[in-house]
C-alpha cells in the first residue's frame, strides 16, 4: 500500500465501508433508565437504511464512513433536540481493505471455530 504521509489531508478519503460499535449515553436526564433514548436512536437506525444490531451495551451500525458517522451525530441532535443538553457516545470504528466482511461475517467467524472446540 503507498503511503499517504505526504499527501495534502483533504485528498485523503475515507474508507469505503466501516463497522462502528457506539454507545450513546444521554446526561442529565433525571433518570437512571435511558431505554426511551435508545428506543428513539434504534428508531432513527431503521429510517436511515444501514445494517445495524442491538446489543445489551451498545449498537454496531455498518455502512460507508460518512453515512455511519453521520448517523451517529443525527442521534446526538435527535436528543438535544429533545431537550437533552449533553450526550456523550464512546464510538470504536474498524475497518479492512483485504477483503469485505460484514458484523454478521465477523461473529460467524469466531462461532464457527467455536463449533469446532465442541467437535473434539
Amino acid at each position: 500500500m503507498a503511503s499517504s504521509s505526504n499527501q495534502e489531508p483533504l485528498a485523503i478519503g475515507t474508507p469505503v465501508a466501516v463497522y462502528a460499535d457506539f454507545c450513546l449515553i444521554p446526561i442529565g436526564t433525571g433518570d437512571t433508565s435511558v431505554s426511551k433514548h435508545v428506543a428513539d436512536v434504534q428508531r432513527l437506525l431503521r429510517k436511515s437504511g444501514l445494517n445495524f444490531h442491538m446489543h445489551s451495551a451498545g449498537t454496531t451500525v455498518e455502512g460507508s464512513w460518512e453515512d455511519v458517522t453521520r448517523v451517529i451525530g443525527q442521534a446526538h441532535s435527535m436528543l438535544h433536540a429533545q431537550g437533552i443538553s449533553r450526550v456523550h457516545t464512546d464510538i470504536r470504528i474498524g475497518s479492512r481493505t483485504d477483503k469485505q466482511q460484514t458484523m454478521q461475517d465477523k461473529v460467524a467467524s469466531v462461532e464457527e471455530k467455536l463449533a469446532r472446540d465442541e467437535e473434539k
